[in-house]
């Protein structure tokens, strides 16, 4: 099957993209987000490392049977450097919880390649979950100036 086209844009298009496909359940919108690649990989929270379109495909449509995961990305970090840029964030979860509605913390990195069909993703890196709210560790110079 062939993924619907994206736009060349910018990665952080390519994010948007991707954090929209997941919102809404898209898995072909969500792999089209994704480079051609057969090294690409993706570690969801507390899971084995998928390598591979097909190994990621699969572990999204299995995800999204439960329903479309409502991640939104926040504080976001990035480093670009030509060719790749990389995304650190804080994505915040909506979960269902047993007194309803409740938000999750996952700390996430995001790899984007930029490729002849334009900014792709190449790695998905996300933490195990959290009911709080991370803190950054910020280093401080110990020697002012």
């Amino acid at each position: 099957m062939r993924k619907p086209k994206m736009p060349p844009g910018s990665a952080d298009d390519t994010e948007h993209a991707f954090y929209d496909a997941l919102q809404h359940g898209d898995l072909e919108r969500l792999m089209a987000c994704w480079a051609d690649d057969e090294d690409i990989v993706c570690v969801h929270p507390g899971g084995p490392r998928l390598v591979g379109p097909a190994a990621i495909r699969a572990a999204f449509e299995a995800l999204f049977s439960n329903g479309s995961v409502k991640a939104q990305p926040e504080r976001v970090r990035r480093q670009d450097a030509g060719g790749c840029s990389v995304h650190s964030v804080v994505e915040r979860v909506e979960v269902l919880s047993d007194d309803g509605l409740a938000h999750a913390w996952v700390v996430a990195t995001n790899v984007y390649a930029k490729t002849a069909q334009g900014w792709r993703l190449v790695a998905h890196h996300a933490s195990p979950g959290s009911r709080t709210e991370p803190d950054d560790a910020l280093s401080v110079p110990t020697v002012l100036h």
